[in-house]
């Protein structure tokens, strides 16, 4: 695909929306009432930012918030996700509104009581913090900690911030309640995470994720028919008019560059390993839109196999999940 055939392409998205058939790519994707603050829904508790040193980037430093839903009590162990970006899944007018989320499902029992981390990529303390307008591609060390297909930002997060949370938090050590997650390059980021350390990581949210030929990313389908299978679970989301294989100094398509196809040789792969995964290919750009309106669903998917009972008379499973101290929980 060339340049001239890829703004071929876009003009017509655009000439069918002047025409009235329809919108911009991502114009139809909508958060939903999960992704809104609901009344009566128990707050959870946003704290920070708190700032990491780092010995594994060394010089640099990770930026982190930690959300604590209403329902924690620090006598139980409370299962663990991990955002990668944590800016952008924090922004509360932003696409991705994790917190509402969280609160709202928790509140449900449709997933469980949890600790979540927003941790944005390394920096040094010179360099600006990323925001939702700049992720920090150019400006920190995201590049080299979330596209590199190695073990490094494994270790960052299990040597260096799961003992600073432990200091604060009940987190129960099962790889089974810990997931991690991310958009673009911090989708490949959670992936790696959880290929290179399963005994960690076992369950993977991807929007939008970066397989490509960043820093060898689109790899990932050989490398998954080379091993044996791993335990863990992926939700893939991406759109069909995602970067499609045209890099900036270049007319000519590469594959090793194409979002959409990378992403789906990816899931081509996983099932034919028989990996527990899921996945969804929407008509969107390179963003956040569809992921952000599937965040829900992807986070209740990821997080289905948590305790139930199925017992008639258990009143408290039957009640919504009420904050420490406050009644039924």
């Amino acid at each position: 695909m060339t340049r001239a055939l890829y703004a071929g392409l876009l003009v017509c998205l655009l000439t069918l929306a002047d025409n009235g058939f329809a919108q911009g790519p991502d114009d139809f994707y909508k958060l939903g009432p999960d992704s809104l603050p609901q009344e009566a829904v128990p707050r959870g508790e946003l704290q920070g930012p708190h700032v990491l040193p780092c010995k594994i980037f060394p010089g640099t430093q990770h930026t982190f918030w930690v959300y604590a839903p209403a329902q924690y009590d620090a006598k139980v162990p409370a299962s663990l996700m991990i955002f990668q970006d944590g800016q952008a899944f924090i922004q509360e007018d932003g696409p991705l509104r994790a917190r509402n989320v969280l609160d709202n499902l928790i509140h449900r029992r449709e997933i469980p009581v949890m600790i979540a981390v927003f941790i944005n990529p390394g920096r040094t303390p010179e360099q600006l913090e990323p925001t939702p307008e700049n992720w920090g591609d150019r400006t920190t060390n995201r590049a080299d900690e979330y596209n590199t297909l190695d073990d490094r930002y494994a270790r960052v997060l299990i040597e260096e911030l799961l003992p600073e949370l432990q200091k604060t938090y009940n987190i129960a050590p099962e790889s089974a309640r810990h997931g991690i997650g991310g958009v673009s390059s911090g989708a490949i980021a959670a992936f790696t995470v959880a290929w290179e350390r399963p005994d960690q990581f076992s369950k993977v949210l991807s929007i939008v994720g970066s397989f490509t030929n960043i820093r060898g990313g689109h790899v990932y389908p050989e490398k998954v028919r080379a091993s044996e299978k791993k335990p863990i679970r992926i939700f893939f989301q991406d759109g069909r008019n995602d970067n499609r294989g045209v890099r900036r100094d270049s007319e000519t398509y590469d594959p090793e560059w194409d979002w959409f196809l990378q992403n789906v040789r990816l899931v081509e792969a996983l099932n034919e390993k028989n990996y527990d995964i899921n996945y969804s290919w929407g008509i969107g750009l390179h963003g956040s839109a569809q992921g952000g309106t599937m965040l829900p669903e992807m986070m209740r998917w990821l997080w289905r196999d948590h305790g139930v009972s199925t017992d008639p008379e258990d009143t408290v499973e039957r009640s919504f999940n009420l904050p420490t101290g406050k009644g039924k929980r």
